[in-house]
């Protein structure tokens, strides 16, 4: 082991495969006893269980850097309780939000990622090995003790299961590219908040990169890969889906393919989670950029509209009212708040000066007290349970 994994030991690529290598090895240096290697074994079962044993301490490693991934959020989303920026439906402006809550929506995503690759290992935590060929042996074999001793939760039920099953594989996979999808979401909103066109945030230099010939550009490179590297982990999933939909019990060679896909899948999971957190960390939030977005587009309209509703207009009355009072200021060139009350007066006279303070951009925030609103206390207890989960 020592000389394995100090790249000491030449491996002769003449033996049919791994297996066979480390047995004539061991034959080779202690004599016949190294013949009994595998004795109630089979290359069928072996690989099943060290596949396993990979993925359980990959698994373990993916979950460290989720978690600093969400640490590294809510550091943010720390700093930003009070920043009000516009929420976004069909990519409209919408209604205010606090920046905060909105990242707080990501820590939502990436702690179900944990909690899903975590269940996918309990079940993946049972032990193939002493399933042999696909039979099971002759021989007198404690495969309880042998899964206590590797870490295992139990020995797998049935040996033709164990050594034809990949379903961990492709649960595990499929947590990954869920995962992926929500770094690929986040990722999105990077770039469009980096943008001239938004410029809510600005990505750190380590996280850009220059345009060849145009000066001016600072391209989020490290986000757009992560993005783009979605596609990869999406692939090897219905890749493996595809391989095994038509495979007869139990070990067929087709199974290899298995390998390929679920190595590449955690190598890229792996390096976009370890970008992505210190990415977040130290990007530049522009609060006065958000701000002054939040105050275009009429996205205190609907607390308008709750104005009226709760002065006794029915709301689809006071819906569509506040539509039109909309339609008036697009066609003024104002906004709700620079209305006078005058104004407002002809639409309807249940409009008196209480209605500035529920339309105030601030006010419309925190108003939404409501469990998981945007309004600062239920922000502040978001928070709180998003750290003590982590």
């Amino acid at each position: 082991m020592a000389e394995i994994e100090g790249g000491k030991l030449e491996i002769d690529e003449k033996c049919e495969d791994i297996h066979m290598f480390v047995e004539g090895e061991l034959t080779r240096r202690i004599g016949e006893v190294g013949k009994k290697l595998h004795t109630a074994r089979s290359r069928n079962d072996q690989v099943a269980l060290d596949l396993r044993l990979y993925l359980r301490d990959e698994c373990d490693e993916i979950l460290e850097l989720l978690r600093e991934v969400v640490k590294a959020v809510v550091s943010v989303a720390e700093q930003h309780v009070d920043t009000i920026l516009p929420g976004y439906t069909h990519l409209q402006r919408a209604q205010p939000i606090t920046f905060a809550q909105h990242l707080l929506a990501y820590c939502a995503m990436f702690q179900r990622d944990e909690e899903r690759i975590a269940d996918a290992m309990k079940r993946m935590n049972v032990s193939p090995i002493g399933s042999c060929a696909l039979a099971g042996t002759t021989y007198d074999t404690d495969r309880a003790f042998e899964a206590e001793k590797l870490g295992f939760r139990e020995p797998c039920m049935n040996s033709i299961d164990g050594v034809s099953d990949r379903d961990f594989c492709l649960e595990l996979m499929s947590a990954f590219a869920i995962t992926m999808m929500h770094l690929s979401r986040f990722c999105e909103e990077i770039i469009l908040w980096s943008s001239w066109e938004f410029g809510f945030v600005e990505l750190d230099d380590s996280f850009t990169t220059g345009s060849s010939i145009m000066p001016q550009k600072k391209n989020a490179d490290m986000a757009e890969l992560i993005r783009g590297k979605t596609g990869r982990v999406y692939g090897h999933l219905m890749a493996l889906f595809t391989t095994l939909k038509g495979l007869p019990l139990a070990y067929n060679k087709d199974m290899q393919e298995d390998k390929e896909g679920i190595f590449d899948s955690i190598d890229t999971l792996k390096m976009s989670l370890r970008v992505f957190a210190p990415m977040v960390e130290t990007m530049k939030v522009r609060k006065e950029k958000m701000l002054a977005a939040a105050k275009e587009g009429f996205i205190n309209a609907t607390d308008l509209a709750d104005y009226l509703t709760k002065k006794g207009m029915p709301f689809r009355t006071a819906y569509k009212l506040t539509g039109q009072i909309v339609g008036y200021c697009i066609e003024h060139g104002k906004d709700l708040e620079s209305l006078t009350l005058s104004d407002y007066k002809t639409f309807s006279e249940l409009f008196e000066n209480d209605l500035y303070d529920e339309i105030s951009l601030e006010n419309c925030v925190n108003k939404r007290i409501s469990q998981g609103g945007t309004g600062r206390e239920s922000v502040l207890r978001q928070l709180e349970i998003v750290k003590n989960k982590g």
